[in-house]
C-alpha cells in the first residue's frame, strides 16, 4: 500500500537526485577501470533495458552471489506454482550476475543490473518493467526503489532477512530511513526470531513479520563446465579427493595438517583449496608443500606428485564440489560466522565445519540434527570426518521448507489480486 513520505525519506530522495552528476562521474571511472561495462551502465541508468515480457512479472533484487542464487531458487519454485508468470532478477554486483548466468537462470527469468537509486532512474525502471510483485532478498534495501514501488501500490516483500547484533549496530544510525520504508512492505520473512525482533525495532510492525528460516536452502546447485568436469573426473579417477572451500587465513593451515594425516592412509590423496578471496591464491600457495599447483597460473591438472591444488579462480565452486565427496567449509574456524552449507550439500558434498557459524546458526543446527554435517574442532577431527566420507556415499539433498511454500502461495495471491486491479 502506498504511504506518505517521512522527512527522512524526502531528504534522501532530494539528496540522491542532486547527486546524479556525481554518480555519472563515479560510474565512468569504474568503466575506465574495467569494473563496469557499457551494457551494465546502460542497465543501471535504464537507457537500454531488455524487453519486458508480456503478462505478470515478478521482480526480485539481491546484492551478493548467495542472495542472487537464493532468489533464483525461490523463483524456480514460484514458477512451478505460477506457470504464467515471468521473472526479473536485479543485482548490484557483477559477480552476482555472472554467477546467475553460469548456474542457469530459472525458466522465464532474465537478469539486469539494478538501477541507480535516484527518483528519476527509479521512475524509468518501474515505467519499463511494471512489476506485478517486488521481492527484496536480505537487507540490500534501496530507499528510492522501495519508495517508488510503494507509491505505485505494487505489492512488495522482504525475504530471508537476517540481522544479528553486529548488523543492528550498523543500521541503528539509519533507523529513520528504515522506519520510513519497512512499514510499507506487505510481508517480511525473517530467518529467525532474533531477526524478527530486529526488524520490529527498526520500524516493521509485528503482524508484518513471519519467521521462515533461511531460503538459501532452496538455491539451485551451482553450475560448472561439463567438459572440464569430465576431464578432471577422468584424470582423478583413482585418487581420493577432498576440498577446503571458502577458506580464510589460519584455516588453510588446519586443512594442510589434516591432509598430512590423510596421506598416511591414502598416499595419493588430493586436497583442493578454494580460498574465499581468490586474490589470496599466491599467499595460500606459499603455505603448501613444494610442487603445489596454482590454478590461475596453470590450467594443468594435478598429477600424483601433487598432493595439493589451489583453486584460486572465480565461478568454479560447482566444479570443486562435484569432484570432492566431502568439504571442510571455511569461515567457521576463523571469526567470520560461517558460509552457506546448502551449496555443497546440494551437490552431495558432505560438510565438516568449525564452531563459529552464527551467520547460518539455524541451518547448521538443523543439518547436524539430520546428520548432514558435523562440527570439528581440530585437524584430527577433520581428517576423521573426511576418511569416513571417503568410505561412504551421501545422497543428494533436497531441502524444502513447507512454510516457505505457504508464504509463496500468499505472495502469488497478492500479486494476482494487484494484477487484476491494475487491469
Amino acid at each position: 500500500m502506498s504511504s506518505s513520505r517521512s522527512w527522512a525519506l524526502r531528504s534522501y530522495l532530494k539528496i540522491t537526485q542532486a547527486m546524479t552528476p556525481v554518480w555519472h562521474w563515479i560510474f565512468q571511472k569504474r568503466l575506465q577501470r574495467g569494473k563496469e561495462t557499457a551494457q551494465s551502465l546502460s542497465q543501471k541508468w535504464v537507457t537500454h533495458p531488455a524487453p519486458r515480457p508480456q503478462g505478470a512479472l515478478v521482480w526480485g533484487h539481491a546484492v551478493g552471489v548467495g542472495e542472487a542464487m537464493a532468489l533464483a531458487g525461490l523463483f524456480a519454485q514460484m514458477g512451478k506454482l505460477w506457470p504464467e508468470a515471468n521473472f526479473l532478477i536485479t543485482t548490484t554486483a557483477r559477480t552476482s550476475g555472472e554467477a546467475l548466468h553460469k548456474a542457469g537462470l530459472p525458466a522465464r527469468c532474465v537478469h539486469q543490473f539494478a538501477p541507480v537509486d535516484t527518483p528519476a532512474t527509479v521512475k524509468l525502471f518501474l515505467d519499463h518493467w511494471q512489476p506485478t510483485l517486488a521481492v527484496w532478498c536480505e537487507m540490500d534495501l534501496w530507499p528510492a526503489l522501495i519508495d517508488g514501488t510503494d507509491q505505485r501500490g505494487i505489492p512488495h516483500a522482504l525475504v530471508n532477512a537476517r540481522l544479528d547484533a553486529k548488523a543492528m549496530a550498523k543500521r541503528r544510525w539509519g533507523r529513520w530511513i528504515y522506519q520510513a520504508v519497512l512499514p510499507g512492505f506487505d510481508t517480511l520473512w525473517a530467518q529467525n526470531n532474533a531477526s524478527r525482533d530486529a526488524l520490529i525495532e527498526l520500524g516493521a510492525t509485528s503482524h508484518q513479520v513471519v519467521v521462515t528460516g533461511n531460503i538459501k536452502a532452496m538455491s539451485p546447485p551451482v553450475g560448472c563446465d561439463e567438459n572440464v568436469l569430465k576431464a578432471f573426473q577422468k584424470h582423478l579417477a583413482q585418487r581420493p579427493v577432498w576440498l577446503l572451500a571458502s577458506s580464510h587465513p589460519t584455516e588453510e593451515e588446519m586443512a594442510l595438517a589434516a591432509h598430512q594425516i590423510l596421506l598416511q592412509h591414502y598416499p595419493n590423496a588430493l586436497l583442493l583449496i578454494a580460498p574465499r578471496a581468490p586474490a589470496r591464491g599466491k599467499e595460500v600457495l606459499a603455505l603448501c608443500p613444494e610442487g603445489t599447483l596454482l590454478r590461475s597460473q596453470t590450467q594443468a591438472m594435478p598429477d600424483n606428485q601433487h598432493s595439493v591444488y589451489v583453486a584460486d579462480t572465480i565461478g568454479e565452486m560447482g566444479l570443486w564440489y562435484r569432484l570432492a565427496p566431502a568439504t571442510m567449509l571455511g569461515g567457521s574456524w576463523a571469526p567470520v560466522g560461517g558460509h552457506n552449507p546448502h551449496e555443497p550439500l546440494a551437490l552431495a558434498c558432505a560438510v565438516v565445519h568449525g564452531p563459529q557459524v552464527w551467520n547460518f546458526s539455524e541451518s547448521y543446527q538443523d543439518l547436524e540434527q539430520d546428520g548432514k554435517c558435523q562440527t570439528a574442532h581440530s585437524s584430527e577431527e577433520i581428517a576423521a570426518f573426511i576418511l569416513h566420507n571417503w568410505k561412504a556415499s551421501i545422497e543428494r539433498l533436497a531441502v524444502q521448507d513447507q512454510q516457505v511454500f505457504e508464504e509463496l502461495q500468499s505472495l502469488i495471491a497478492m500479486a494476482k489480486q494487484h494484477s487484476s486491479i491494475s487491469l
